[in-house]
């Protein structure tokens, strides 16, 4: 885009943030799942804003998001979520926008960086339950690791361990919640975006590739 930040930038990604952070209120439960762990469909009006207008704009839906999502409806993990999922946003933002970089973002491209990214978020997420996430809760309750873990856990009983919780819960839950995100974010973008952004004017789409990208 030729402005950084012309009015349609700002105003699309304002409502872009706004619909977010609706949907991030809307989260619902898995069955078998710690009771912190629900899906929402809040990425994807953020992958729509990253693939149309860029990283800021992605970054800005993000960071909005989270501010509705704890003014509408609070915190159910003493804030502990929050705070690993404003760090996992720039993981979640900059391999899509680096990778998007290389593979274009074409229908096939598009797939590619989000299947990408999908395996680089659950890395993430395993990470971050097993070095941040858990510890911190733990910690603003004063209780042990081992506890936190059988409490959270208790809708499934065969969780009895850090690794059984990674292993069960970190890695099941997040390739269902980022394969429906992508999905529904890779359909609409492709069916919106090229109506309100012309190919020549998003960010992403690499020089001399635009035939057939569409």
């Amino acid at each position: 885009m030729q402005q950084k930040w012309s009015v349609k930038k700002l105003t699309c990604t304002a409502l872009l943030a706004a619909v977010a952070g609706v949907l991030m209120s809307l989260e619902f439960s898995v069955p078998l799942m710690p009771v912190f762990y629900k899906v929402d469909f809040s990425d994807v009006p953020t992958v729509i804003a990253l693939f149309a207008m860029g990283p800021a704009s992605g970054l800005g839906v993000e960071l909005i998001k989270l501010l509705i999502k704890v003014a509408a409806v609070g915190t159910n993990s003493n804030f502990v979520g929050e705070f690993a999922n404003l760090i996992g946003a720039f993981l979640f933002i900059l391999p899509i926008w680096l990778i998007s970089k290389k593979t274009g973002l074409s229908k096939r491209g598009t797939a590619v960086t989000l299947a990408l990214s999908g395996v680089i978020r659950i890395a993430w997420s395993c990470f971050c339950n097993a070095f941040i996430t858990l510890p911190l809760y733990a910690a603003s309750f004063g209780l042990p690791l081992e506890e936190v873990i059988r409490t959270v856990s208790a809708a499934n009983p065969a969780i009895t361990s850090l690794t059984g919780f990674i292993i069960m819960a970190t890695i099941p839950f997040n390739l269902l919640k980022y394969a429906l995100n992508y999905l529904a974010a890779h359909l609409l973008y492709h069916r919106v975006v090229p109506a309100l952004f012309p190919t020549e004017n998003r960010p992403a789409q690499k020089a001399g590739t635009q035939k057939g990208r569409i």
